[in-house]
């Protein structure tokens, strides 16, 4: 390892959890299958969201009473201080509670969330940084590279279903992003981000790498980091952050 490198930690912070009572102040599909609902309220007083992959828990309306906890589901928080404004885009697919409620959230609607409950705070003095996800990964990849600074590179290989879900990122680093198109292929397959993986020239010197997208993709593009493309197996992270034919599923993969 690099001397100047000799001290790179990841930190980890823990927050004081908290629930808030938000509402939507606006909504808008930045693609045709990712919507941005954006939520304000003085209850956002002291968020802090310090990692670009942390995730909140965002608590949904429930008929039924009773002592059944309410339907929960993680995800990214984008967080803008200066607005007091809390953005979160959901990846928009055929079924599931999140999906229902991000389609049909309305300016003036609530909802309570909770977290984060702490963050991962990775370095940013690696040589360059490699982001790989599918949809679901893009609100987080899109919120590191808002953090990098210039000067950085970074390099992005993205799954998404077509030409018309490609996203302009916000970045001042050195970016170059990998789109994968799967047509008419089912999302969770490792296929394609696999085969992006192993095909693209990497830049020189010491890299961090962070992927998610569906639990057993998310460890097929670990496993083609660490044993085919050198990666450092202590500075790659992946999440499983949906799994096929499961709900509300968060999975760290580890070896």
């Amino acid at each position: 390892m690099h001397s100047k490198h000799a001290e790179r930690a990841i930190r980890r912070v823990r927050h004081e959890v908290k629930r808030r009572h938000l509402t939507v102040t606006e909504t808008a599909f930045i693609t045709p299958k990712m919507r941005r609902i954006t939520l304000a309220g003085p209850e956002l007083e002291g968020f802090t969201s310090l990692g670009f992959d942390d995730h909140i828990k965002l608590i949904f309306p429930q008929e039924s009473a009773g002592d059944e906890r309410p339907p929960m589901r993680d995800y990214t928080p984008r967080y803008d201080a200066e607005a007091r404004a809390l953005h979160v885009d959901f990846a928009i697919h055929d079924a599931g509670l999140a999906t229902v409620w991000a389609v049909n959230a309305r300016v003036g609607d609530t909802l309570l969330v909770g977290g984060p409950r702490g963050s991962a705070i990775i370095p940013q003095d690696f040589d360059w940084h490699l982001f790989i996800g599918d949809e679901t990964a893009l609100p987080a990849i899109g919120r590191r590279l808002e953090e990098l600074p210039s000067g950085s590179r970074a390099v992005a290989i993205v799954e998404v279903q077509d030409e018309p879900e490609r996203q302009t990122f916000a970045s001042r680093a050195d970016l170059r992003v990998h789109w994968v198109f799967r047509g008419a292929v089912p999302a969770g397959s490792a296929d394609g981000l696999v085969a992006a993986l192993r095909s693209i020239s990497m830049p020189s010197g010491d890299y961090f790498s962070w992927a998610a997208a569906e639990t057993n993709v998310a460890r097929a593009i670990r496993r083609t980091l660490i044993d085919e493309r050198g990666a450092d197996r202590a500075w790659v992270k992946a999440a499983g952050y949906w799994r096929l034919g499961a709900a509300a599923v968060h999975d760290t993969i580890e070896d």
